[in-house]
């Protein structure tokens, strides 16, 4: 049995080396290399990585994490509690709620996103809403907020999801047991729901920022190309540039940056998970 299944997992093995592995081993290896002369030598040297040291790079990495950060935080200020009206709902309306929120997703990212140029530009539809009541024209296109709106707009439903998922899972009795023993509502939402959703949290939380920090066509569609983010610096690296070196060393930035996230996370979730098995052995409130 085990000796067919692994049968079975070589195409896949052979898939993930092509597509994943080798690409991967050829962007660390162009990262520490540098070709000069005719005919080109390569050398090996640190230089790519030391010119990203650079403040204006920095920053953009900066800035980069602040706009991912701030998405991912109003994804799940607006995903917890739309993941758990769902899951309040009859099941044949659960399927049909979350459709309404998987049904964008069956539509390209670029055409999504070029709809709220129509929506957000100064003679859009909504500046022409507000200027019926007395308000604007404003300012909303090529700005911060606008690259946030359209990273919510298009990782929103990777928030709720998971989140939706781990509150099915919750026992029921476990809430109607923390009050009977007094817990208000929001003891009940802090000692029990939290910690036990946790993992969906943070499954959703990862899901939302690992795009967000790395996307490219939103902030160039909806940032006009001003706010530049991390994504749009390797993009033009490669395509623009063509300094493939240094978009290899962005690239390779941008992947320890992320590991470090995804470490970062799976640390709080493990602290999250513990807090949950003490929050239903001991209901500490």
């Amino acid at each position: 049995m085990n000796e067919n299944i692994k049968r079975f997992s070589y195409p896949y093995i052979v898939w993930i080396s092509i597509v994943i592995v080798i690409p991967v081993l050829l962007i660390f290896l162009y990262s520490f290399i540098q070709s000069t002369g005719e005919p080109v030598v390569f050398r090996f040297t640190l230089q790519n990585y030391r010119d990203f040291l650079d403040p204006i790079f920095l920053n953009v990495l900066w800035h980069s994490f602040i706009i991912a950060a701030i998405s991912t935080a109003i994804c799940l200020l607006l995903g917890y509690p739309v993941a758990w009206v769902v899951s309040r709902l009859k099941p044949h309306r659960q399927s049909s709620a979350l459709m309404l929120f998987i049904l964008p997703m069956w539509i390209n990212m670029l055409l999504r996103t070029y709809a709220w140029i129509t929506i957000l530009s100064r003679q859009g539809i909504l500046n022409k809403i507000l200027a019926r009541l007395g308000m604007g024209p404003f300012h909303m296109m090529y700005t911060d907020f606008s690259v946030s709106l359209g990273m919510v707009y298009n990782f929103l439903p990777f928030m709720i999801l998971p989140i939706y998922t781990s509150i099915l899972k919750v026992d029921g009795h476990l809430i109607d047991a923390a009050r009977d023993l007094g817990a208000s509502g929001s003891h009940v939402f802090r000692k029990v729901m939290l910690p036990l959703t946790m993992p969906g949290i943070i499954t959703g939380v990862t899901m939302v920022f690992l795009p967000a920090m790395s996307t490219f066509v939103i902030p160039q569609l909806l940032g006009g190309g001003q706010y530049i983010m991390i994504g749009n610096l390797i993009e033009r690296q490669f395509l623009l540039t063509g300094d493939w070196h240094f978009g290899s060393a962005i690239s390779v930035v941008l992947m320890a940056f992320i590991l470090l996230s995804v470490w970062a996370m799976k640390r709080f979730d493990g602290g999250g998970s513990q807090a949950g098995t003490a929050g239903k052995g001991a209901l500490p409130w």
